[in-house]
């Protein structure tokens, strides 16, 4: 039976003009990290003037924020961590998410009566986990990402039915226990479980025998290749029914380190998937191509089930590729339209004038369009775009509208 409630959409955002395109093409509310505390330490991450705008902007259009601080803390983490949970009790996030025991007290503390969400980085696997967390204050688990639909299901049958299950859906896996790694660590010195994460499991490795040094023998795990650790993207595009069937609250969307052309693009499409499923299972299926092909325009690495429908298998692992499949250029978000119908942009990739691009909207259309004339910030005609992050006014054949996205396919 349908559960009555519709699950959120929670979309990751790296930076504030990627909140911006999380709300406008669909999410239900968006995590980001702050300048510290968070596993993404790479990612660009909000100042706190960014972050206050941001939530501005998102309870404006009805999205809530959550906040991470879900590093596994150590002594030196606590008095800093006191410091930013009293700055984010004056921002007002709708919740925050958090790994760590301590760090949890500390929260509960400093930021009372804000919501507390327990990070997949705790190592969610069982109702007793969660029942534990609940009696903490915590308001929603994360499950684990070692977790089937199946023993999700049985998690919902074992705890209170205000308490809320968080699933990963969509984007990249780890190949350590549910994120808990020390490559990073022991190969560069950064810290997988501080926010430092290099992904060395995406790097391609070769033994040396100790008697024959300079001789690199690949690591053939089969005769397919030699990357190992490398899994695919989870991808849950198809099984939004058995997803809802589970039971579970919230679908969340990995890649705080993303662009907003694939945080639109993913945001986009599980919101149809998700409104077409609840208008009527026969809808849904009806647009599953469209699903499908639009999920296919994000970068990704190929799509697996991960653990939902039980254990992984070798085909779960990439092993003649460690890079994305990326088939379409980000060029800019449309930032305003000037009265004389020019689109104001923040160049991100070169493009020229008569090229060809396309222009992506938040509901659901992709519209072709050619460039008839590009100007600088000094209204003075251009022919190309080749510096990044260039100011550009341009004029375009259709018509596109604030927040609109445009991008460009391969050659």
């Amino acid at each position: 039976m349908m559960r009555e409630r519709k699950p959120e959409l929670l979309i990751p955002a790296s930076s504030l003009e990627v909140l911006k395109t999380a709300v406008i093409f669909g999410a239900d509310a968006v995590y980001i990290g702050g300048e510290a505390f968070g596993l993404r330490a790479k990612a660009k991450n909000f100042s706190p003037e960014d972050m206050r705008a941001g939530i501005k902007f998102a309870h404006e259009h009805g999205v809530k924020v959550y906040v991470t601080a879900n590093i596994l803390a150590h002594n030196s983490d606590l008095e800093g961590a006191v410091e930013y949970f009293k700055e984010l009790n004056t921002m007002k996030p709708d919740a925050l998410i958090i790994a760590d025991p301590g760090m949890f007290m500390l929260a509960k503390e400093h930021c009372p009566g804000m919501e507390l969400h327990i990070s997949t980085q705790a190592n969610n696997t069982n109702y007793q986990t969660y029942l534990f967390w609940w009696n903490q204050g915590a308001k929603r688990v994360v499950s684990a990402r070692e977790l089937s639909l199946a023993e999700i299901k049985e998690i919902r049958e074992h705890i209170p039915k205000d308490m809320e299950i968080e699933s990963f859906i969509h984007g990249a896996m780890c190949i350590s226990y549910s994120g808990r790694c020390l490559l990073s660590n022991y190969f560069t010195g950064r810290d997988a479980n501080q926010g430092a994460c290099t992904h060395p499991c995406r790097w391609k490795y070769a033994v040396v025998e100790e008697t024959r040094p300079g001789e690199y023998m690949p690591v053939y795990e089969n005769e397919r290749g030699t990357y190992i650790f490398n899994s695919k993207d989870l991808c849950m595009i198809e099984y939004i029914p058995q997803i809802v069937d589970a039971g579970i609250d919230s679908l969340k969307i990995e890649g705080r380190m993303k662009t907003a052309l694939y945080v639109a693009a993913v945001a986009r499409t599980y919101r149809k998937a998700i409104d077409d499923y609840f208008t009527s299972p026969e809808e849904y299926e009806k647009n599953m191509d469209w699903y499908r092909q639009e999920i296919s325009k994000c970068t990704y690495r190929q799509f697996t089930t991960g653990f939902y429908f039980g254990k992984p298998n070798e085909e779960t692992q990439i092993y003649d590729s460690n890079t994305y499949i990326n088939e379409y250029i980000y060029l800019g978000i449309a930032e305003e339209i000037t009265e004389d119908g020019k689109v104001r942009i923040e160049q991100k990739n070169k493009f020229c004038v008569g090229d060809t691009i396309e222009i992506m909207k938040p509901d659901g259309r992709n519209v072709e369009t050619k460039v008839e004339a590009m100007f600088d910030d000094k209204c003075i005609a251009v022919d190309s775009a080749p510096h990044p992050q260039q100011v550009l006014f341009l004029q375009l054949s259709e018509a596109c509208e604030k927040y609109d996205l445009l991008r460009v396919r391969k050659a």
